[in-house]
């Protein structure tokens, strides 16, 4: 895993969620390098944990093409956890995983296999300090934060050695990932500990400091989805060598599409661009027309990639749910029926809308006749509305078909002589296996049609994940064959073939983990000098991992039981006033905001910031956090008051 964008001919990964085996297999079939699944125990996504059989099986399928497949195991653990955590990952070592994906340092005061350790994103992975520790401290990959500029990525890979990772699509937290305790704090489900409740998607009344309503009961803390498909060359530019698509609770038809989707991006960034390659081997044949907007998404954001002051508005403070692609406009209502000016709607569609009060609001198509639309409620449709079509019913049942192919091209070469029959076989990897019958040869009638047969016969490869694209029959004369010998000769040699591959993958593995294997003459020392409850330090090995490296644990992780009242349950880059336009750094508060949105034409929500009073809260009825801006670091904190 040692593959660096400072070496000659960089790798680029294409890095897929699995949320159980049908589904990472589904992801390689569509053009995955790597997918990560959740172990049985201690993932991050507590109801996407699979079983070893099940995570050998991936395995097993993934190395036929290259691909990898990652164990996450990214919680944090109390000390009666450890002894479980260890056996399962020796269990997954022991079956071929790749790489295992973590948050909690305990583990490396254990006696883990010699696997890849990767360093979740719940490990706050923001600064080349930090990143370089964890390099020095034995990790071969660091996963970033989502929240870093392609300026702060740069810096990392300048300064750095190891891998990096990066988030491309999917749901976006607004806390730094492992910095959010609200879910703990509200409702005693920890995000660090895998089941977290996604208390940012709720609703919330903002308030100045005169407990005046500034928003009422809106979406304030729900970000929209992240969607860098279209800076893939800016990230690899900068030293991303993985590109992550988030997305573990998933269905099988988001993994397909958004995959087929970045799969082609980069492939086009791959051929444009001298100097990089693909990660695996084989290539894939679409059955569809992969389109990001045709699956579950809040809209989309780049985040904060192109920097904190081109960052566009993020949240999605009307609704937490999908609103899909752009449909079109209502041109005329009657009764019970209307026309739109947009794009082609059919019966079984799902629309959606953002109403007058802003709600989501939505309705199925239940017929089309003439063109005009039938859905099964009328409320709230009226001339000039947006519709959104969130339930794409064509789209969604091509899905539910066979939607694309793996291949491994190979070359064949047939040979007989007057004892027997020779077929050699070799891939696009430069991997040969010679497959041999014995039988005497038989003078053909009619030797045109038999070397049509030998060709046919051969070159049928069903369902194998080999696909023939040359093709020689080097004898002048082949005698006649029977169909079964043909077959016989072509299924060993591929069969050959397969296990010839995953062999060689599996002594390549153990030659880089050899060579990865330094003994280093010092301890590193961890950036920070004193750590306190965000340093998620759950168990005694954990504390004795940064003892070690010279910080001092002067509190242990929230989880512990500590109290929340005046504490910091958010740390975030999303900043709710710059969200409004009234960013106190940039002096853009002098304005009145005015929501638009690609969702409506306009909004009545209107704010003038010159009347509001600091501080601003936020409140869910039950429950009120103050807003700390720190304008310096670019940073919002969520403060739980007593």
């Amino acid at each position: 895993m040692n593959f660096h964008a400072k070496d000659k001919q960089i790798p680029l990964e294409l890095l897929a969620p699995a949320g159980n085996k049908e589904i990472g297999t589904a992801a390689i079939d569509h053009g995955a390098d790597a997918v990560y699944i959740g172990s049985p125990r201690f993932s991050a996504r507590k109801n996407a944990g699979n079983s070893l059989s099940d995570i050998s099986k991936l395995i097993d399928y993934a190395h036929l093409f290259k691909a990898r497949v990652y164990l996450a195991l990214n919680t944090i653990l109390n000390d009666s956890e450890i002894t479980d955590a260890l056996k399962i990952i020796k269990q997954a070592y022991d079956a071929g995983a790749d790489g295992l994906i973590l948050q909690d340092t305990a583990l490396l005061e254990t006696d883990l296999p010699p696997i890849p350790i990767i360093a979740s994103t719940q490990m706050h992975n923001t600064t080349f300090e930090k990143v370089k520790f964890l390099q020095d401290a034995g990790f071969s990959r660091v996963i970033l934060a989502r929240e870093l500029t392609l300026q702060e990525i740069q810096k990392i890979h300048d300064n750095t050695d190891v891998e990096i990772e990066c988030f491309v699509h999917g749901a976006l937290c607004v806390s730094y990932s492992g910095q959010c305790y609200l879910s703990h704090a509200v409702f005693g489900r920890s995000g660090n500990r895998g089941v977290c409740a996604q208390p940012c998607r709720l609703k919330y009344t903002l308030k100045d400091g005169k407990g005046r309503d500034v928003i009422s009961n809106k979406h304030l803390l729900s970000l929209k989805d992240l969607c860098l498909i279209d800076h893939i060359k800016d990230l690899a530019q900068a030293g991303i060598t993985s590109f992550k698509i988030e997305g573990r609770y998933k269905d099988m038809a988001y993994v397909k599409n958004v995959v087929g989707a970045y799969r082609q991006a980069i492939d086009n960034f791959i051929e444009t661009h001298e100097g990089y390659r693909r990660q695996s081997s084989g290539t894939t044949k679409f059955h569809f027309v992969p389109d990001i907007q045709k699956t579950f998404n809040r809209g989309y954001t780049k985040y904060f990639l192109l920097g904190t002051k081109e960052a566009e508005r993020q949240a999605a403070i009307d609704t937490p749910k999908s609103i899909g692609a752009e449909a079109g406009k209502i041109s005329h209502v009657e009764k019970d029926c209307f026309k739109i000016e947009g794009k082609a709607i059919y019966n079984g569609d799902g629309m959606c809308f953002i109403s007058r009060a802003g709600e989501l609001k939505g309705f199925k198509v239940e017929q089309i006749k003439d063109g005009w639309i039938f859905p099964n409620d009328m409320n709230g449709l009226s001339v000039g509305l947006i519709l959104f079509r969130n339930h794409d019913h064509q789209f969604l049942k091509l899905m539910g078909k066979k939607t694309a192919e793996r291949r491994i091209g190979v070359s064949m070469k047939f040979d007989q002589t007057a004892t027997q029959i020779h077929l050699a076989v070799t891939d696009e990897d430069g991997f040969m296996v010679n497959s041999r019958v014995p039988v005497a040869y038989e003078e053909a009638k009619q030797p045109e049609d038999v070397r049509k047969r030998i060709q046919s016969q051969l070159t049928s490869t069903g369902n194998s994940i080999f696909e023939v694209i040359k093709f020689s029959i080097e004898t002048s004369n082949p005698g006649f064959l029977p169909v079964s010998l043909l077959n016989s000769l072509r299924r060993n040699a591929l069969e050959e073939l397969a296990i010839s591959r995953k062999q060689d993958y599996a002594a390549q593995k153990d030659n880089a983990l050899q060579k990865s294997s330094i003994k280093r003459d010092s301890i590193p020392i961890y950036p920070e000098k004193n750590l306190n409850y965000q340093a998620n330090v759950f168990n005694r090995h954990a504390k004795k991992f940064y003892e070690k490296h010279g910080a001092k644990v002067l509190e242990e992780a929230f989880e512990t039981g500590l109290t929340s009242s005046n504490r910091i349950l958010m740390t975030t880059r999303y900043c709710i006033r710059r969200e409004l336009g009234a960013c106190l750094k940039t002096g853009r508060n002098q304005k009145t905001y005015e929501k638009k949105t690609d969702k409506t034409e306009k909004s009545n929500l209107k704010i003038n910031f010159l009347k509001i009073d600091p501080p601003l809260t936020l409140t869910d009825g039950k429950h009120n956090y103050r807003l700390l801006f720190d304008c310096e670091q670019c940073q919002m904190h969520v403060v739980l008051e007593s």
